[in-house]
């Protein structure tokens, strides 16, 4: 039963109800009452209209504010790429991923870089809050201690006194769910910055609905974020995830919130992305790539090494690509495995590659260089757990499957680079300059692209697989 200052509007037609109902008797819809939350007369009354010089702002007085509040970096270098450079005072951030993929994980060393790092600055003596509405105190403190185990070592190498308990005194946590209750903290105490552990856990008491609810994720998102803009205090909000992999609540939660980031990887691959799938303060074109560690996520400075540090040399098979992680050129081996077929209709089979994509190499490879694909199995996979989607790479996993075929090797210190046409043409790829300055930096010396070789055809001859 709903509250007084309550009530449930259809999201489709708008149609307002006292209760909750399954279906909509305005537009027949199913499931799309919502929880909203309403003043009362008397509150709306007694409020006082403020005089249009209240609410102006000029530009001028802006840029003076602006000035005195710039960014300050998270201390990890691979998130301040994906933020823009940093975070910004007021920004709000939404942390989304799969579960135990390392959300909590990331943001606890967030804080503990925070706490500990050397550089000095105004807000040094300001406390952060982590309100832990899924785990206990305890529970956040053994992730923050093996983490500072590494630190331990790492400062004990360089024979410095290492106490970090006297900064983490500023580490606040908030076993709270209320957002009124938060919020006051938020007022009270103007933190550095605050941890929202999750959002699906908070719940505004003006809402009946369970925490996670629609209404009370749209509520209590609204509250948070009104107060973090008017005291420019960053926050971070952890989302969970559908079972489709999309944030779970309403997408005006995404609206709301001024940065979404997305933290993906195999469960069975140490390798972590980070990007933002929004960011009003930033480019949405940059990754961060991580590792797992024995203490959390460790930063990959140069990721094509990590790619390529098991790369199997003088093998049948293999070759080695360069994708664009949005501005980041990344080396990328990838592997194919050809096999005679004693099926009707042979398998085609990717691992982090499109089987779409697999379909149609194999019958431009059938039709253009006459290989017997039709009777063999065509195996792909892309090494590290890393999927591919640009259309880049077409020239590369081209060459793996005729290698395969073939039994015959490609030459060392060798890249592929370019779109193969239906025709059977390589076609031009954006960033081809910076993709072949990548891969120079790492010693390929024999790069094949549209500007070595016209078609798919000319490269396998050069390469003696036609």
């Amino acid at each position: 039963m709903s509250k007084k200052n309550s009530r449930f509007v259809c999201q489709q037609c708008e149609a307002v109800f006292p209760k909750w109902m399954g279906q909509c008797s305005g537009c027949n819809s199913w499931n799309t009452l919502v929880e909203e939350a309403i003043e009362s007369k008397s509150s709306v009354s007694t409020k006082v209209v403020r005089d249009s010089d209240e609410i102006v702002t000029y530009f001028p007085d802006v840029q003076l504010v602006e000035a005195s509040k710039n960014r300050f970096s998270t201390t990890i270098g691979e998130l301040d790429r994906v933020l823009g450079g940093g975070l910004v005072p007021g920004m709000v951030t939404l942390v989304g991923g799969e579960p135990g993929i390392g959300k909590s994980t990331l943001l606890t060393q967030v804080v503990v870089g925070l706490l500990l790092s050397t550089e000095r600055n105004k807000d040094d003596d300001k406390e952060i809050l982590y309100v832990s509405g899924e785990e206990s105190p305890s529970q956040i403190s053994i992730r923050i201690n093996r983490y500072l185990e590494k630190e331990h070592k790492n400062t004990s190498a360089k024979n410095k006194k290492f106490d970090p308990n006297k900064k983490l005194a500023k580490l606040v946590f908030v076993s709270g769910t209320k957002a009124e209750e938060i919020t006051s903290l938020m007022v009270k105490k103007k933190p550095k910055l605050v941890i929202i552990d999750s959002i699906q856990t908070i719940t505004s008491v003006e809402l009946t609905g369970a925490g996670g609810s629609i209404g009370q994720l749209r509520e209590s998102t609204e509250k948070i974020t009104q107060i973090a803009k008017a005291f420019h205090i960053p926050v971070f909000f952890v989302g969970h995830v559908t079972k489709d992999g999309a944030i779970a609540g309403p997408k005006v939660l995404e609206h709301i919130v001024d940065a979404v980031i997305e933290i993906s990887g195999e469960r069975s691959s140490q390798l972590r992305l980070v990007r933002a799938l929004k960011n009003r303060f930033g480019a949405t074109d940059e990754v961060g790539v991580f590792q797992h560690d024995d203490y959390g996520l460790a930063e990959v400075s140069n990721p094509s090494e990590l790619f390529l540090e098991q790369t199997e040399v003088d093998v049948p098979g293999s070759a080695t690509i360069c994708v664009m992680e949005g501005t980041r050129p990344l080396l990328v081996e990838v592997q194919a495995l050809v096999n005679y077929s004693n099926l009707a209709m042979p398998r085609r089979v990717g691992r982090g590659i499109e089987l779409s994509r697999i379909q149609v190499l194999a019958a431009v490879l059938q039709k253009h260089v006459k290989l017997p694909l039709d009777s063999n199995d065509v195996f792909l996979n892309a090494a590290g757990g890393f999927k591919i989607k640009e259309p880049s790479v077409d020239l590369g996993l081209a060459v793996a499957i005729a290698s395969s075929l073939k039994n015959k090797k490609v030459p060392t210190k060798s890249i592929f680079i370019g779109e193969i046409g239906l025709l059977g043409e390589i076609r031009k790829v954006p960033f081809l300059e910076k993709r072949k300055k990548e891969a120079k930096r790492l010693g390929f010396k024999n790069i094949f692209s549209r500007e070595s070789h016209k078609t798919i055809k000319d490269v396998l001859k050069d390469l003696g697989l036609a």
